[in-house]
């Protein structure tokens, strides 16, 4: 009976070192927020440093993370954007927005609609087009417009005052966040 026993726990053992030489990359990784030490690892979706399609592929964090190949040139077209774009002579920004910038813009941006499925990119550069021809009037204006908007401060909440540069004195301030949006001056406090 004694050797049954031993046999169990050599058995046991001998399967437990198998499984962890099996996995060494990853029960050893560093975690990441988005880069990692080591220029060759990608920050995987789940926080930590690796190779392989595992750490750099979708949702890779940072690094030199694989993208599916995309060619945004091909989805974002001149028939596309004319087809958007406001074209109306009084529209500022008629001959300011242009195909060409958005796509040298995107050197700055080398993971936009680059991950995950074909579909996923489309519905990202979908997204971001509605969004911004929203927020632009289909792409008129170039600054904000309207009234109190033009400069996100709100100068009757004495208790939340405007940032320096905000305010009547100081019109050349453009809103650049998305908490410019939603709290305006608060933003400050929050």
């Amino acid at each position: 009976m004694a050797t049954f026993t031993v046999k169990n726990s050599l058995i046991a053992v001998i399967l437990a070192l198998i499984l962890a030489g099996a996995t060494p990359g990853i029960m050893v990784k560093a975690q990441c927020v988005n880069s990692c030490e080591q220029p060759n690892e990608c920050c995987s979706q789940y926080g930590y440093c690796g190779e392989g399609p595992e750490f750099c592929g979708a949702n890779c964090r940072g690094g030199p993370c694989t993208n599916n190949g995309v060619s945004i040139a091909d989805i974002v077209t001149a028939e596309f954007l004319n087809g958007i774009l406001n074209q109306g002579s009084s529209c500022v920004g008629r001959n300011f927005y242009s195909r060409e910038a958005f796509l040298d813009a995107l050197t700055s941006f080398t993971r936009f609609a680059r991950s995950g499925l074909v579909e996923d990119s489309r519905r990202e550069i979908a997204a971001f087009f509605a969004h911004a021809s929203h927020e632009t009037e289909r792409f008129c204006h170039i600054e904000e417009t309207d009234g109190a908007k033009k400069d996100y401060c709100n100068e009757t909440l004495t208790e939340y005052p405007c940032a320096p540069g905000k305010g009547v004195d100081h019109c050349n301030y453009h809103g650049t966040t998305i908490m410019d949006q939603l709290v305006w001056s608060l933003g400050s406090k929050v």
